[in-house]
């Protein structure tokens, strides 16, 4: 018993004496961390002036030549070569044969026809020259100036009835609109340029055996270009035919001033858009290129045009009084991809122009002074 008794004092003397140099311990730490400083942040400012602000659309799309022909074959033969080669990119001046088709086979054809209406003609003169010798000198006219290597010229006009009853009942007429038909199909063996342009797609070569209706290339004039861009309907009443248009290129190296040439009349329901066609021309433009369209639609007075990040999810933006944010309720009324133009802000209002992080209504902040950077670098 005695034993346990020591035991026990020995212990609880252990005990205090660790509590007792813990508590020293503790108590000779000194607290030396700092005191957090006040940061002031810097913010840049800028004072409200209202004006007229141009609303620009933007809009983009890819260039497509505005004179092209697809080209198709409405006979069937061999395709001949010519003075220039059917290949993409090559270029023809007007008038100019692309595509040239054998037609030996059907110009005999048609030469035979017309030897046959000939011949006919030169059966009926001497009934003309006993029954109508009044009408004989036109006819003996027209049968000289005949020539089967040439188009069959025009039927002289008939100013009687027994002229008409006498020359349609000797099959006249029916065998020249014949003739006439076959020619009409005999210019279809040969295709010429309709304008200066390129080829920009050959589906044939020479000795291709062509077919009726085969699709065989196309073909566009490279000076002028149309762009088909898709603006809201709301900008619809402002875009007028003939208004100007700021294009540049994708890398935004280069600038191309064009003007709206056509507006579509129908508003398309899926998306609630109208449809502009913008001409523009230019040596370095090319069909399939792409191009970003700047449609000025209108113009809003008394207002301003500020960065899309500083319009806050309640409309409202940022504003110093006296060295503390403050914020002020505005009008957002058109939205670009970077740009927000507002109403209802006003004059002599100093606002934020560059988003800060943390920001809040009562923040204290220092306006940026400019000048004392002008005053460092001089």
């Amino acid at each position: 018993m005695r034993k346990l008794i020591i035991s026990a004092v020995v212990g609880g003397l252990i005990i205090f004496g660790s509590l007792y140099f813990a508590k020293i311990i503790t108590g000779s730490k000194k607290n030396r961390r700092p005191e957090p400083r006040k940061v002031v942040k810097t913010v840049f400012v800028d004072t409200v002036q209202n004006g007229v602000v141009p609303i620009v659309v933007p809009a983009n799309g890819n260039l497509k030549a505005k004179k092209r022909v697809e080209l198709y074959s409405e006979v069937q033969g061999v395709f001949r070569s010519g003075s220039k080669l059917f290949r993409t990119g090559q270029e023809y001046n007007a008038g100019q044969t692309l595509i040239r088709i054998d037609a030996n086979e059907y110009y005999a054809s048609v030469q035979s026809s017309k030897s046959n209406l000939y011949n006919l003609l030169t059966s009926i003169m001497p009934d003309l020259r006993l029954d109508y010798p009044e009408i004989y000198p036109k006819w003996q006219e027209y049968l000289n100036s005949f020539d089967l290597n040439k188009t069959t010229p025009k039927l002289p006009e008939m100013t009687s009835e027994k002229e008409k009853f006498f020359i349609s009942g000797r099959g006249v007429i029916s065998n020249y609109y014949n003739v006439k038909n076959l020619e009409q199909r005999l210019s279809k063996y040969t295709i010429a340029a309709p304008f200066r342009g390129v080829l920009t797609d050959a589906l044939v070569t020479e000795g291709t055996l062509i077919r009726s209706g085969q699709k065989l290339g196309e073909f566009i004039n490279t000076g002028v270009y149309e762009l088909e861009v898709s603006v809201s309907k709301t900008y619809g009443d402002f875009l007028k035919v003939g208004k100007k248009v700021e294009l540049t290129n994708l890398e935004k190296t280069q600038k191309y001033l064009g003007k709206v040439a056509r507006v579509n009349g129908r508003v398309d329901q899926g998306s609630q858009t109208i449809t502009v066609f913008i001409e523009v021309s230019g040596d370095d433009l090319k069909e399939g290129q792409y191009l970003e369209a700047y449609l000025e639609a209108r113009e809003e007075p008394n207002a301003i045009e500020i960065d899309r990040s500083l319009l806050l999810e309640n409309n409202q933006i940022f504003v110093v009084r006296d060295s503390i944010l403050d914020l002020i309720d505005v009008n957002p009324v058109y939205f670009s991809n970077k740009k927000v133009v507002l109403k209802d802000v006003p004059n002599k209002e100093v606002i934020v122009t560059r988003a800060l992080t943390g920001a809040y209504a009562g923040m204290l902040v220092k306006v940026f002074d400019s000048s004392n950077v002008k005053r460092a670098k001089s």
